[in-house]
């Protein structure tokens, strides 16, 4: 062969091996990647060439379903059942805007495609079943959820509800909601419903129990009463405290500002009753700011949580000075808490000091309802002793009973709250926001729940007995939802 022959086979021969490289380069390498984009739309195609598997709560009511979607090469798509009720839990899945809680996280399992149901694909094959997804069991309980979503009515807010001895969530509204039937398709009003959302100033999209932090005000100082404990600054909840009146702020000439009466030298039990500002932010400046933060902590605050939706990370600041920090412990200054947070706090203390995981999927199941995974109660942390834990819960029935939470009492059934009014905007101009913590349990000790609410545009006045009079109410209403489906 000449020379000439030789340079073309050569250069022949590199542009075989160059193409076999870059074939098997796509092939194996990046066949994930280029399947799995946003912008194959044969991925899409597949997505939707199925009906998805459903989302179900307790009972086994399923709140979610599919339709065909004639004219499109996308044939099935999402339907929800009560959508606006139900959005908080499922999030939503667009043909064109994607997907987002659970419909995201458990995408797999819906659609089938997950590892997971391998086995229940490759049977179908055989059998010539049509491809069908599995199925996400919640643990939301139907009548909480109706009886917060209610309560909260047409007024900005949010409610979450969780079972002390496990952290299982029982409800998580947040209002105003969402259809997410209205843009789950692909024509121009499923475009224009995603449009005006999307314009709202009102932030429908967004979990409020999940994704929206507040200042928590008063409903806090169930956290500095605990810090107090731990830390041995308080060992008698019924002994005087030695706050003045007036109380001037740490390192200021501010004076403490109280919205009630009596709290000079106030016992803990009973500063926690009326809502005295000026002791707790005196016990908060003797705990100390870092061990505010290590109580805090403990009880969540500071850190993310999976739900398995990730819900928002409450503050409380590791930096701030001794007048911050004293502020802080009356839930204000820059601390900010979700109702998740909130109902965690509750729950704990319900629960003996003994803080459990929220989680709002009890198990996963295939198409033939065999369980893929089940979710096992996971204890988080342990914010303060079983014996201090009952001091507060005797305080928090107190408040109940005979204070400004008397608005959440149960006949027949212990109740223990705190209200809260959290005041914001500048120079507290805003109306405040109306907090509401609790829990209760049946005489026999069945159905405990822990209940956090909040709500955002209350007309109520600046004082924390707004809290029992608006937010109360809902969380009393979502308690009696609870203990009356006994388990």
């Amino acid at each position: 062969m000449n020379k000439p022959l030789r340079r073309i086979s050569l250069f022949c021969g590199l542009l075989v091996l160059a193409l076999l490289i870059r074939t098997n380069w796509l092939q194996y390498v990046q066949a994930e990647d280029l399947s799995t984009r946003k912008e194959n739309r044969r991925v899409l195609i597949a997505q939707y060439a199925t009906e998805r598997g459903n989302i179900i709560i307790q009972g086994g009511q399923p709140i979610t379903g599919s339709a065909e979607t004639p004219g499109s090469d996308f044939k099935f798509k999402r339907t929800y059942v009560d959508g606006p009720l139900w959005a908080p839990v499922t999030g939503y899945a667009s043909q064109v805007f994607g997907s987002t809680q659970l419909e995201n996280i458990d995408d797999g399992i819906l659609t089938g495609n997950d590892d997971r149901l391998f086995f229940d694909r490759t049977i179908g094959m055989f059998t010539g079943e049509k491809k069908q997804g599995g199925n996400v069991v919640t643990t939301l309980n139907a009548a909480a959820q109706k009886a917060a979503f209610s309560g909260l009515g047409n007024r900005k807010g949010a409610v979450a509800a969780i079972d002390p001895r496990t952290g299982a969530i029982l409800a998580l509204a947040s209002t105003p909601s969402y259809d997410p039937s209205s843009f789950a398709g692909f024509s121009k009003a499923d475009g224009k419903a995603w449009n005006d959302l999307n314009a709202s100033p009102d932030k429908n999209l967004v979990n409020r129990a999940l994704r929206e932090t507040y200042p928590p005000g008063s409903t806090f100082k169930v956290v500095t009463a605990a810090a107090a404990l731990e830390n041995n600054v308080v060992t008698d909840v019924n002994a005087p405290t030695d706050t003045p009146e007036p109380y001037i702020l740490p390192g200021t000439r501010t004076p403490m500002v109280n919205h009630a009466s009596g709290c000079e030298k106030a016992s803990l039990n009973e500063a926690l009753r009326v809502s005295c500002n000026s002791v707790f932010a005196n016990l908060g400046d003797k705990v100390t700011r870092d061990k505010m933060v290590q109580t805090a902590e403990k009880f969540g605050f500071n850190d993310t949580v999976d739900t398995p939706v990730r819900a928002f990370a409450s503050v409380y600041d590791k930096t701030m000075g001794r007048d911050g920090n004293a502020q802080s412990s009356i839930g204000q200054f820059n601390t900010a808490a979700t109702p998740l947070q909130m109902a965690m706090v509750s729950a704990a203390i319900a629960n003996d000091g003994k803080l459990m995981k929220p989680y709002m999927v009890d198990q996963l199941t295939s198409p033939n309802l065999d369980v893929i995974e089940k979710h096992e109660p996971q204890e988080m942390s342990r914010p303060l002793s079983a014996a201090n834990a009952q001091k507060l819960q005797q305080m928090m029935v107190n408040v109940v009973d005979k204070g400004t939470g008397s608005n959440a009492g149960i006949k027949g059934t212990v109740v223990g709250g705190k209200t809260g009014t959290a005041q914001h905007g500048e120079k507290n101009a805003k109306r405040p926001y109306a907090w509401f913590i609790s829990y209760a349990e049946n005489p026999d000790g069945t159905s405990p729940v822990a209940v956090a609410v909040v709500i955002e545009d209350s007309s109520a006045d600046r004082e924390d007995i707004s809290g029992g009079g608006q937010a109360a109410p809902v969380a009393k209403a979502v308690m009696e939802a609870v203990l009356k489906n006994k388990g």
